[in-house]
Parts: structure tokens; sequence; C-alpha cells
């Protein structure tokens, strides 16, 4: 999975649409090989990352789960955390 790619159900408040778009934009990105397409692909591009973001956001209207809603700010937190251990020198 692109790492750029953040989880987005379960969280309290519930991920916005510039986040389900930011999501959107990196997996096509990824699909296709390149963050900037040409003039010509420009179109295709644009309809894709607006397709998957559409499905998305059904997507995560769509899904249930019992766990309790996480907090964005303790996840980002053990997310440093994990990289801080990962990477150190």
């Amino acid at each position: 999975m692109c790492r750029n790619i953040r989880q987005l159900h379960n969280f309290e408040p519930p991920a916005t649409a510039e986040e389900v778009q930011a999501a959107a934009l990196q997996y096509v990105r990824k699909v296709a090989g390149s963050t900037r397409p040409s003039v010509r692909n420009q179109e295709a591009f644009d309809r894709a990352v607006t397709a998957v973001a559409h499905a998305t956001q059904h997507l995560l209207e769509d899904l249930v789960t019992t766990a309790p809603p996480r907090d964005r700010e303790v996840e980002a937190a053990r997310a440093k955390e994990r990289s801080a251990r990962r990477f150190a020198s």
C-alpha cells in the first residue's frame, strides 16, 4: 500500500472531503505511475480521481464497526513514535 494513503475509517471526527480527495489523488498517482499526468492524460487522470473519491466516500459511509472511534491526535503521536524508533540511528 502507498505510504501516503492514510486510513480514513473510524475516526472522530469523520474523514473530511479533502482527506478523501487527497487519498484518491495518491491512489491514482500510484496506479498511473506519475505525479503529474501529461496534458493529454489530464482529463482521464482527473476523472479517475473523482471516481475513486466518490467510491471511497460511499465505502466510508457504509462501513460498520463496533470499535470505538479513534482520536486523530493519538494516532498521529503513535505514528511519530513508530517512525522515531524505526529511523533511529
